[in-house]
């Protein structure tokens, strides 16, 4: 016959542990459904002032009202953005240290010899926030009216050609390099600057003769008739400059090239915190305010779930690593 004080204890004993099942399962969710408690931290791998800086902060500010937390937005410059994203890399997965990257990140992976992590398989991707094409872009006074009249006028003076970049490395340079020496079958020299800046200077004082960078840093120039676009790197012509072609119509079907920027996580992130975060910055983006701020900045908002901005990203460094071959350039 069984003993009824063994019975009452194991039953206690079984509800003691039943009990602190439940307070274990109650301790490890709580992170991740009070999700956010404290600061979280956007590291973004360039300078202050650029591209991906300036769309972090703008974004950062507003996402930080959707949290209830502060958001706080860091440099960590260098590499093309490698060293910010190896920060992120080895950080948490906890949501609270995001990595804002361009269309570098899914250049370097195949870019650099020594990259140090695998933007595939070592980050998670949240959201796409904005995008932009590049341009191909001349001296006002230039002859050339069109990426056609360049390529053309080029090959009648003997196929040599100048152009500047924002850097080596750059989707810009690469862009450049595949379009005119591989595609066009020019002899063109690339002239890297440390900025977008100084390479548009370069174009309209002469020293170079066709400037590729992406659209936002060149706006004001050809708003105010300094710089003149012979194509946009694009499928189709852009909003923003309706009079000018496509990189398409200008004779290279399929050839696209564009700059943006994304938010990611360090990979093993719960996905119910990627969605959140998803969530939030896309109800960001949607914003009136932040949505004109976009635009008049040369950026075309982007809203996606993390899916499918994950195809993107796998899309880009599939695409950029055949161009990377094909060109030959590589970075240790």
């Amino acid at each position: 016959m069984t003993n009824p004080h063994s019975v009452r204890a194991i039953a206690a004993i079984f509800g003691l542990l039943m009990a602190l099942a439940c307070f274990m399962t109650g301790v490890n969710a709580q992170p991740q459904s009070a999700y956010p408690v404290k600061n979280v931290r956007i590291v973004v791998g360039f300078a202050a002032g650029g591209f991906a800086d300036s769309v972090s902060r703008l974004v950062g500010q507003k996402l930080s009202e959707r949290l209830g937390q502060p958001v706080v937005v860091e440099n960590r410059g260098g590499a093309g953005g490698n060293i910010g994203a190896k920060f992120v890399v080895n950080a948490a997965p906890d949501g609270y240290t995001l990595l804002a990257h361009t269309a570098a990140s899914t250049i370097n992976n195949s870019l650099y010899k020594n990259i140090g992590f695998n933007l595939l398989s070592d980050l998670v991707p949240i959201a796409n926030v904005g995008s932009s094409p590049g341009i191909f872009a001349v001296n006002a006074s230039h002859k050339a009216g069109s990426l056609e009249d360049l390529i053309r006028m080029t090959k009648a003076s003997g196929g040599r050609l100048t152009y500047s970049t924002a850097g080596v490395g750059t989707s810009s340079h690469l862009a450049a390099e595949y379009l005119f020496n591989t595609l066009s079958g020019l002899q063109a020299t690339h002239i890297p600057f440390q900025g977008g800046a100084q390479a548009i200077s370069a174009v309209m004082s002469g020293q170079v003769d066709v400037v590729s960078i992406s659209l936002p840093p060149a706006s004001a120039f050809l708003k105010n008739g300094t710089l003149k676009a012979l194509a946009v790197s694009s499928l189709k012509r852009v909003d923003t400059l309706p009079n000018v072609r496509s990189a398409s119509e200008s004779g290279f079907s399929d050839f696209e090239e564009r700059s943006w920027v994304g938010f990611f996580a360090p990979a093993n992130t719960p996905s119910a915190i990627v969605n959140r975060l998803n969530a939030e910055i896309s109800h960001v983006v949607a914003l009136p305010e932040v949505r004109d701020r976009l635009l008049a900045m040369g950026i075309e908002p982007q809203i996606s779930t993390a899916a499918d901005f994950g195809d993107y990203v796998r899309k880009e460094v599939n695409m950029w690593s055949k161009i990377v071959s094909t060109t030959g350039i590589t970075l240790d």
